[in-house]
């Protein structure tokens, strides 16, 4: 495992690759940012460090056992694990396809935008207005991806995610306005500075009037009407063209409602404690397959959130408690899930079915004293919970 010093200034999204990357895999980086210890532009500049790193470049890392590297993607490939970097030829590849888009298709672009707030650069309008519409594009890409997955790479934390978060990072913090923004990017890196932001920005001349103007004549009467007119047909008109994507978009025929074919039930989700329809509607308890294969608790709690949020068409339908048990390296997840009708919900829609075979399903009578205290435990997050023999750690409700 790898250990050693992490020189750098403070706030550097580079430097935060590796630091992030040493958390997941365990490696000892002590970190050296700030004075007395390190002071940039100096410390970095002293004949001890540039016999290590001629370039005088930081991120710098320095190992205990005398290996020095530069270079932020390399020092976070190094600090990593088998998992941060993956195992196979082909997935290893895809994760340095990730780190190269980072670099050459993020940078730039953030860099342009970023840096006139911070004044590095100088402000240039244009070139800002097609950066923050590639951005934008590329935000889409990345959402657009991530809505089959939990990570870039599928079901667990990459040197690819990593790399893109840090990327990202300046981005959120400086300049996306919240139009840009999901609510859980912003329960992460905070709202937008807009104060900060609006003070960077170069001011603009407002027009005086000069003294002794005339005002402007009233337009006559068949001028207005038309005037309105042409308001009335802007309005309606739509803003913007839309584009090959979305113009297929618009033109799809709207999926058609799999639950539409069952009767109506008069059961009421939020009354699920008090009555439970058990001809329209059917419970199930559910197990994750691999929990060898679950290690860090908050990455365990992410599967569970990945595979929530990509089911949110299925609320009308469906309600369910998902618990992680157990500790760090020691954990399971299972959970008790209602559905409409007596068949499993998932093979409904190919949408839903992105998590369900991770998971082994078993359909529960809802009448049996078993259920009964199932559904007890899962739903209040209080009990025994003897089938998992682990202690409760942290819940989902899915609703």
């Amino acid at each position: 495992m790898a250990a050693g010093t992490l020189y750098t200034y403070p706030e550097n999204w580079r430097a935060f690759k590796a630091l992030i990357a040493a958390q997941y895999s365990g490696a000892q980086v002590r970190l050296l940012s700030a004075p007395p210890h390190f002071h940039f532009g100096q410390t970095n500049r002293i004949p001890e460090l540039l016999c290590k790193f001629p370039a005088g470049k930081v991120p710098a890392f320095e190992g205990d056992d005398g290996f020095c590297v530069l270079e932020s993607n390399a020092i976070a490939y190094y600090v990593s694990n088998e998992e941060l970097r993956e195992s196979t030829p082909e997935a290893a590849a895809q994760v340095v396809q990730w780190v190269s888009f980072t670099d050459s298709d993020i940078v730039p672009l953030a860099s342009t935008w970023v840096f006139p707030t911070l004044g590095i650069m100088h402000h240039n309008k244009q070139a800002r207005e097609n950066a923050k519409e590639k951005v934008r594009r590329i935000l889409g890409l990345l959402d657009a991806h991530l809505k089959t997955r939990t990570f870039l790479m599928g079901e667990r934390m990459t040197l690819a995610d990593i790399t893109v978060v840090c990327t990202l990072l300046w981005l959120y913090k400086q300049v996306l306005e919240p139009s840009f923004r999901q609510p859980q990017i912003r329960a992460v890196l905070g709202e937008f500075n807009a104060k900060k932001f609006a003070e960077s920005q170069p001011k603009k001349d407002t027009p005086r009037k000069k003294k002794g103007s005339q005002e402007e004549k009233p337009k006559p009467q068949a001028e207005r009407k038309e005037s309105k007119e042409a308001k009335k047909a802007a309005a309606r008109a739509p803003q913007e063209e839309l584009d090959e994507c979305e113009q297929a978009l618009a033109a799809k025929p709207e999926a058609k409602d799999p639950f539409a074919r069952l009767p109506k039930s008069t059961f009421v989700l939020d009354e699920f404690k008090h009555h439970f329809d058990k001809d329209g509607w059917s419970l199930w308890y559910s197990e994750y397959r691999l929990p060898e294969e679950l290690t860090q608790t908050f990455m365990s709690c992410s599967l569970i959130i990945g595979m929530v949020q990509r089911l949110d068409k299925l609320r009308k339908n469906a309600f369910a408690s998902v618990i992680l048990f157990g500790t760090n390296n020691s954990s399971s997840i299972s959970g008790v899930w209602v559905f409409r009708g007596q068949e499993l919900a998932f093979l409904l829609n190919p949408d839903w079915q992105v998590d369900y075979e991770s998971y082994t399903w078993r359909k529960v009578d809802p009448g049996s004293e078993e259920t009964q205290t199932l559904v007890r435990e899962y739903f209040c997050w209080e009990g025994a919970f003897q089938h998992v023999g682990k202690a409760f750690n942290q819940g989902k409700i899915f609703q």
